[in-house]
C-alpha cells in the first residue's frame, strides 16, 4: 500500500483471541501485540470506543483480560502522513554516498505510522542525511529497503539514492543478501543445526500474526546452535527468504519460541523480557556501485548480554 494515495487508506478491524495469563490490562496487551501503535494511541482508541471485548464495547483502558477473551480493535483510516526530520542519535556502522548501515536499538520503530509519527528511524535518518535518501518508498519510508521489527535490534541497510535502492532490493529479492540473527529461545534445542522450510501466510485467527500454512509464500530459515543453557538456547539463524516475522514464527513452529516475544512467545516462561531477544547480528550485501560484497557485524546489546551472562552463571 502506498500511504500517499488517500484512496488506498481504509479503516482496519483486527480480531484476536487473548491466550496469555489472566489479569493483563487491555491497553498494555494491545500496545504489546499491535506493532507500530504507541500505548498512548491505543488508549485514545479505547477511549473512543474502538475496542470491544467479547462483543461489547470496552472503553476502560485498565480492563483486565481473561483467557479466551475475544478482542476486536478498529483502527481508523490513517491521516495523510509526512515524516519530519528529528535530531535523534544514530549508531552508524558504515556510510558513503550510496548506502548507510545503522545499528537500530530495540524499541525503535523503523518508519512513521498512526500513533507513531515521530521518534522513528526514518525521522532520525532525515535529519542526518538531509535530502539525500532514496525516494522509491515515498515520503513515509525514504531510504528503507528492508525492515526489522520494533523490538528486534540490529543492522539495517539504508539506500541514499534510487539506484542503490533498486540494486539492494533486487539482491534481497534474489536471496543474495546475507542476514544473520541471534535469538535466545525457550527450551534446549536438540539438533546442532537444521533448516526450517515452510509456507507462511497471515493468520486467520489474528491478523497481526503470521502463521505456518499450506498456502502463502515459501519461507526458509537455517539455524545453528551457539550455546545451550538450562531450559534455554542461544541460536544463530540465517534467512534465506525474508518473510514478515519469519524467524519468530519458525522458531515457535518447531517448539522453541523466542524469549520475550509478545506475539509468539511462551507467556509461562520463567525468564521475562520486554520485547523479543532477537538481534540482527550480521548483514552482507553487494555495494551498488563498486560491486564489492560488504559484510558488517554487531554484538548483542547490553541487556541481551546481561541475560546470557546470568544464564551462563547458572550452569
Amino acid at each position: 500500500m502506498n500511504p500517499e494515495n488517500d484512496n488506498e487508506l481504509k479503516e482496519e478491524t483486527i480480531e484476536f483471541l487473548y491466550d496469555d495469563a489472566p489479569g493483563t490490562r487491555l491497553d498494555v496487551y494491545l500496545s504489546q501485540i499491535v506493532e507500530g501503535l504507541s500505548r498512548s494511541y491505543i488508549q485514545k482508541l479505547i477511549k473512543e470506543g474502538r475496542v470491544s471485548v467479547n462483543g461489547k464495547t470496552n472503553d476502560v483502558k485498565k480492563h483486565q483480560l481473561k483467557e479466551n477473551d475475544q478482542v476486536i480493535l478498529t483502527i481508523p483510516k490513517p491521516e495523510r502522513l509526512s515524516a519530519e526530520a528529528e535530531n535523534i542519535p544514530l549508531e552508524i556502522i558504515y556510510e558513503d554516498d550510496q548506502v548507510i548501515v545503522v545499528n537500530k536499538p530495540q524499541g525503535m520503530v523503523v518508519h512513521p505510522a498512526p500513533g507513531n509519527y515521530s521518534g522513528t528511524l526514518v525521522n532520525a535518518l532525515m535529519y542526518h542525511c538531509k535530502d539525500q535518501l532514496s525516494t522509491i518508498n515515498g515520503i513515509i519510508r525514504p531510504g528503507i529497503v528492508h525492515r526489522i521489527d520494533k523490538d528486534t535490534s540490529g543492522l539495517l541497510m539504508i539506500a541514499k539514492t534510487d539506484l542503490a535502492h533498486r540494486t539492494l532490493a533486487e539482491e534481497l529479492k534474489a536471496y543474495k543478501s546475507e542476514r544473520i540473527y541471534y535469538a535466545l529461545v525457550c527450551g534446549e534445542m536438540k539438533n546442532e543445526s537444521g533448516t526450517i522450510k515452510t509456507f507462511m501466510a497471515r493468520s486467520t485467527k489474528n491478523r497481526l500474526k503470521m502463521a505456518v500454512s499450506r498456502e502463502g509464500r515459501e519461507a526458509i530459515t537455517h539455524y545453528e546452535i551457539m550455546k545451550r543453557y538450562h531450559d534455554y538456547t542461544l541460536v544463530k539463524c540465517q534467512l534465506e527468504t525474508g518473510r514478515t516475522h519469519q524467524i519468530r514464527v519458525h522458531l515457535q513452529h518447531i517448539g522453541y519460541p523466542i524469549v520475550g516475544d509478545p506475539l509468539y512467545g511462551n507467556p509461562s516462561a520463567k525468564l521475562k523480557h520486554d520485547g523479543q531477544l532477537l538481534h540482527a547480528a550480521s548483514l552482507g550485501f553487494t555495494h551498488p556501485i563498486t560491486g564489492e560484497f560488504m559484510r558488517f557485524t554487531s554484538e548483542v546489546p547490553g541487556y541481551f548480554q546481561r541475560i546470557l551472562d546470568k544464564l551462563e552463571g547458572a550452569l
